[in-house]
């Protein structure tokens, strides 16, 4: 494994490149983004916005939400910085923390927003979060790929052409897509949501039509709206992003006071469903890296964090399962302790780790990279 000089990022995560000086795109894309001139980004936005403004009171812009730090962000960006009158489109959690649904109830009440919440065919869902976890090691494919597909399908249907998305993935932490634009039409191949045919899920309980809030839409339908990244239009901090949304009445974990996590290095991303952080961890076994090290290098681009400290929360934390989550997680799909590691273990990426007294261990981790 390689590491950024700069950051905790590690060459396993899928699509990331370096700089022949070692630095990961991130990084790099970070220190472009300092030249940027916001202001102008920022009235490039209320043109567009301008663009789609309606007159008669009706909904001109559509925000996809969860409630979390960056939605409360979104939807004050949007309503009262640029004046929008803005529909909330949410995909609904499988399993909810209270601090989750007081955010999601926060961010309507205190915007005064209408939303539109898709309630998944839970049944369809235990079984394909069973599939994709067995198959592919990515068991939250259903609900991510609805994420993505259905906000597009309701502003087709509905007519709303611009879609406000949060920030571009693969730009601001790293994937197969390292340009910046402003377009979202693409974000469904930011590899978050694998593209694995709709036959690979079809069998004898799971038929096409439990899919279709997983349609992506067609080329010649995506034609008539406009999805965007907000990020391209302001500068994209979670962690500012998480100190502005408190003054709108956001609550973090330690706010409430619900839980501490394990594994994590904070206490504001991510935070509105327990059982969904199995998905995140997962990329520990195939990549050797999880939430710690995605944290950390954001910190460290944002000049909050050296990167001595950040390997050394990396040793402490990335490879933690929080117990909580674990739990959430096989109360929701069914699987006793014994099954979820029996499936989990076969995802361990042998090229990265070894087994030593039943343990996986990473062969070349980071803190003796940065010891040597």
């Amino acid at each position: 494994m390689q590491h950024c000089v700069k950051c905790v990022m590690p060459d396993t995560r899928p699509g990331i490149k370096f700089n022949e000086d070692g630095v990961c795109y991130p990084c790099a894309n970070a220190e472009r983004k300092k030249e940027v001139n916001w202001d102008a980004r920022s009235a490039e936005l209320l043109d567009l916005c301008g663009k789609h403004r309606k007159v008669d009171g009706s909904y001109d812009c559509i925000v996809t939400v969860s409630g979390g730090k960056d939605s409360h962000v979104q939807v004050h960006m949007l309503k009262e910085v640029m004046g929008m009158n803005p529909l909330l489109l949410n995909v609904y959690n499988l399993s909810w923390t209270r601090t989750g649904l007081q955010n999601f109830d926060n961010i309507q009440e205190r915007f005064g927003c209408d939303c539109i919440s898709l309630h998944l065919n839970r049944k369809v869902a235990r079984l394909m979060t069973r599939k994709a976890f067995e198959k592919y090691g990515s068991p939250t494919w259903y609900w991510d790929r609805a994420v993505y597909a259905y906000p597009l399908q309701m502003a087709i249907k509905l007519k709303i052409p611009l879609l406000v998305y949060g920030e571009n993935i693969n730009y601001e932490y790293g994937g197969t897509d390292v340009k910046e634009t402003p377009s979202a039409k693409d974000q469904i191949y930011n590899d978050v949501v694998k593209p694995i045919p709709f036959e690979d899920w079809i069998d004898d309980e799971i038929t096409i039509k439990d899919l279709q809030q997983c349609v992506y839409p067609t080329a010649e339908e995506l034609e008539e709206i406009e999805p965007i990244y907000l990020s391209y239009f302001m500068e994209w901090s979670g962690w500012e992003n998480a100190k502005k949304a408190k003054t709108f009445g956001f609550k973090s974990l330690g706010d409430t006071g619900e839980w501490k996590r394990e594994g994590y290095i904070e206490d504001y991303d991510q935070i509105d469903s327990a059982g969904y952080l199995v998905h995140p961890w997962m990329k520990y076994p195939k990549f050797g890296h999880a939430r710690t090290t995605d944290i950390a290098s954001n910190l460290i681009r944002e000049g909050k964090m050296s990167r001595d400290y950040a390997v050394q929360l990396v040793k402490e934390n990335d490879w933690r399962l929080d117990t909580h989550a674990f739990n959430d997680f096989c109360a929701f799909t069914g699987y006793t302790a014994k099954e979820f590691w029996d499936i989990a273990d076969k995802f361990f990426n042998k090229d990265i780790f070894k087994k030593t007294n039943g343990q996986w261990i990473l062969k070349e981790p980071i803190w003796n990279e940065s010891s040597s």
